[in-house]
């Protein structure tokens, strides 16, 4: 049983920034001790007590959120992307019957791993998912986050015409599933002053979907070895009068190497793939950074080197010229595995994160092959939902669709799985 918690691992478990609980130490709000083998400062789990978000660290036993599924529930999925969630949720037990994707090689992707699937590669604004209408039990999507004008009133559908969430709207007005699932970034809550978040809200309630608070799940908590955060925005249509709960997160937290050795996430280490390099001085610069360090622990000269104008701005930049260690958790992959602004190096080696160690870190099984050129690869796997992360929302889907089902009757919702490979007109 774990005892002892270090500052960054705390820092996780609250949501909060390791300098503001360098600031609880100094106030005495929180004291770190001496963990007595390393000498390192950590907390006890007993201090932990006092955050009743961290109860559950204290529960004699874990459950899991894992559940069957009573029927073969349906998704329709929009800005599919390379799959991770609806691999997650395939994973959990839920159907995708249809993946809508503008982009060309993550629709590959999705086709090449999964030829079953129904994957409508075209510009959402083009198509019309009529044919679902009732048919299909959970709309989900990752659109893109964009502002749009809010001037202090309620909005309507009407007034988000334009982007890419009015598409979302739009498709589930036509479908009219049970439950619609929206993901973003973190970011969205803050969007626009938090009025992009408000009004997302107000357009799910005019259509027809009570809207439940948003929530931010870190994927580190849902087996998941990265620090990931994802926004979950839930609609419940009005007339089912069944709660939504979010999966519990678990005690234990996987780092790097969970990710890409043999162990309880994976069964062998991972296999070798392509990645980029260094150039000469980058990788002269990155060999000086031990394992969980960043530009600080370069030397002074260097420092300024490296940094150049950023060394003398405000901010941590803790993520310039970092190398990963084995023990911690990798943190957010991006699109590009070798930006200056958010390195990632691998811990042993001087190098970028090869394309199967990103998949790995997303938690993409090894047979999940990525279509396209290797910068197409990483900007895919970068984008994604961790699988995990989705497999363990898959469950919540299915304990609020199996409560439904038993509520209510819904015989009318029938879908011909055998009509899904027809084309949309």
């Amino acid at each position: 049983m774990k005892e002892y918690f270090t500052i960054s691992e705390v820092a996780d478990l609250l949501g909060k920034s390791k300098e503001t609980l360098r600031n609880w130490d100094r106030s005495g709000k929180l004291t770190a001790v001496r963990e007595p083998m390393s000498n390192y400062r950590v907390y006890k789990k007993e201090q932990l007590k006092i955050f009743d978000e961290l109860n559950y660290l204290f529960n004699p036993a874990e459950k899991g959120n894992e559940l069957k599924a009573e029927k073969k529930y349906s998704v329709l999925e929009l800005f599919a992307g390379a799959g991770g969630l609806a691999i997650g949720l395939e994973k959990a037990g839920l159907s995708c019957v249809g993946l809508n994707e503008i982009d060309h090689w993550a629709a590959e992707t999705l086709r090449t791993n999964r030829p079953n699937w129904r994957v409508i590669e075209e510009d959402i604004r083009d198509v019309s998912f009529k044919e679902y209408e009732n048919k299909v039990d959970v709309v989900t999507g990752g659109f893109p986050c964009q502002a749009f004008s809010y001037a202090g009133k309620k909005l309507g559908l009407n007034d988000i015409r334009g982007t890419l969430f009015y598409e979302f709207a739009r498709v589930v007005k036509e479908t009219k599933p049970l439950i619609c699932v929206g993901e973003n970034v973190k970011g969205l809550l803050n969007h626009d002053g938090g009025r992009t978040l408000e009004g997302m809200i107000s357009v799910l309630d005019e259509i027809g979907y009570k809207p439940l608070n948003p929530k931010i799940l870190k994927a580190i908590f849902y087996k998941v070895p990265q620090k990931r955060e994802r926004l979950i925005l839930i609609g419940i249509r009005k007339d089912i009068k069944i709660d939504f709960s979010f999966p519990k997160p678990y005690k234990k937290i996987y780092n790097l190497s969970d990710a890409l050795k043999k162990g309880e996430l994976f069964d062998c280490d991972v296999p070798e793939s392509k990645g980029p390099s260094y150039p000469p001085r980058k990788k002269e610069i990155l060999d000086m950074v031990p394992p969980g360090g960043y530009w600080r622990d370069l030397p002074l000269e260097i420092q300024k080197e490296y940094m150049q104008k950023s060394f003398f701005l405000g901010g941590g930049k803790t993520g310039m010229a970092r190398r990963i260690s084995w023990d911690e958790p990798s943190l957010t992959l991006t699109c590009s595995p070798a930006q200056k602004q958010t390195e990632r190096c691998h811990p042993d080696e001087t190098r970028p994160f090869t394309v199967r160690e990103y998949a790995r870190i997303q938690t993409f099984p090894d047979d999940w092959a990525f279509a396209g050129s290797v910068s197409q690869q990483y900007k895919q796997i970068g984008n994604a939902v961790p699988v995990n992360l989705a497999c363990e929302l898959g469950y919540s889907l299915i304990n609020f669709l199996n409560q439904v089902y038993q509520e209510y009757d819904l015989s009318e919702r029938v879908l011909d799985y055998n009509q899904m490979a027809l084309a949309i007109d």
